[in-house]
């Protein structure tokens, strides 16, 4: 456990055991779900790349905290099919190279980081709020963890805010009609379907609220 301003390769380490661990766990529940409006493999791939992502950091684990969410983001790209792997790949890369080589990052760099990781999406999937994608979770959850910051929020308090915020956003993709990617094929069929790509980042804020918390300590 360490110092919240002090922000390490360790963190990333153990929120990328986090994230594995939880796709792993619901593999299954997020392919289901991508059965119903996809492909049928987001959980079967997003298992498959961040169980490669985090045995390359574990191969590897001393290094600084940008290089380790780049490896991560890299291994994603090469080993996650369909549209996940380019998505989430870019984006955890480029919340690495935000970092530019620093050692250790708090919680206002985070939301740096974060931002470049939405900016990220968006500049390759051009999906909105509302557009059914992993941008209904993505954006609302980094504008929750901004307010938590700005309220006087330490860390803990801002990633539970940003996780709650993905939820709200994850649930509101039930009643949508999706407008970009596959699901967007089904027209209406889409409405009345979680959507999977919202409901995996939702994880990535579930795991970071734990490792914020673990970091903080008792």
């Amino acid at each position: 456990m360490g110092d919240l301003n002090q922000l390490d390769g360790g963190f990333v380490l153990r929120w990328m055991r986090e994230m594995a661990g939880d796709i792993h766990d619901e593999r299954d529940f997020l392919t289901q779900l991508d059965a119903a409006i996809g492909d049928a493999d987001h959980g079967i791939n997003m298992d498959r790349g961040f169980a490669a992502a985090l045995a390359k950091l574990e191969a590897e684990p001393d290094g600084p905290p940008g290089d380790l969410l780049e490896a991560v983001g890299t291994t994603l790209v090469l080993s996650v099919g369909g549209a996940a792997g380019p998505l989430y790949g870019s984006a955890i890369r480029q919340m690495g190279r935000a970092l530019d080589g620093a050692k250790t990052f708090d919680a206002e760099a985070l939301l740096v980081l974060l931002r470049a990781a939405l900016d990220e999406v968006q500049r390759l999937g051009a999906a909105q709020v509302g557009d059914k994608t992993i941008v209904d979770a993505l954006s609302p959850a980094i504008e929750a963890y901004e307010r938590g910051l700005r309220s006087g929020d330490d860390l803990v308090g801002a990633t539970s805010r940003a996780h709650a915020a993905a939820e709200e956003g994850m649930r509101a993709t039930v009643p949508l009609q999706a407008s970009k990617g596959r699901a967007s094929y089904l027209g209406a069929r889409s409405v009345g379907h979680q959507d999977p790509g919202a409901t995996s980042t939702t994880m990535f804020f579930a795991a970071l609220e734990r490792t914020a918390a673990w970091e903080a300590g008792p």
